[in-house]
């Protein structure tokens, strides 16, 4: 039985499918605005669906940044990994979207902090929709998981320290 500890194929296949999440996940802070995808309307709680900061124009710029991702890294790994990238970057996005959702129907605010669901949802939506297409093992997972949050931080700080976002989380 092969121990959890991952192997060099493990931290490959991890970076597969880091490089497009973070870009995709980094792309509507740089590229967002405009229309939100939830036009304005509120669930049957009175809340908004998703708020005001996840647009159309992020959600879009997330999948054109992952599919040149894909497409990069096919070149540099001599591996088709489009497939990967897109489901990768489909699969961040929406599971962005899908904290945006809980955090709206817990009365949080757009920007406001909710540890762990903002430093994992776009990894686990990543994970799901890769694993449709992929075998993801559980070393990969676990690389991608505990890596996540220390590389999300430091991004957000940068993020902020450069102007792009309005809070250092």
């Amino acid at each position: 039985m092969r121990l959890l500890w991952p192997t060099i194929q493990d931290w490959f296949s991890a970076l597969y499918i880091i490089l497009p999440t973070y870009c995709t996940n980094g792309a509507p802070v740089v590229f967002g605005g405009g229309r939100p995808i939830d036009l304005g309307r509120n669930f049957v709680d009175g809340e908004r669906i998703f708020g005001d900061h996840k647009t159309f124009r992020g959600f879009f710029s997330g999948l054109i940044v992952g599919g040149v991702v894909g497409v990069v890294c096919s070149y540099i790994f001599s591996k088709n990994l489009l497939t990967i990238a897109m489901s990768a970057s489909l699969g961040a996005l929406l599971g962005d979207l899908a904290g945006a959702f809980v955090k709206r129907r817990m009365k949080i605010k757009p920007g406001d902090p909710l540890p762990i669901v903002d430093q994992l949802d776009f990894v686990v939506g990543a994970l799901i929709l890769v694993s449709l297409f992929s075998t993801v093992s559980l070393p990969v997972a676990l690389i991608l998981l505990l890596v996540t949050p220390p590389i999300h931080f430091l991004t957000n700080v940068a993020a902020y320290s450069l102007g792009l976002k309005e809070h250092y989380w």
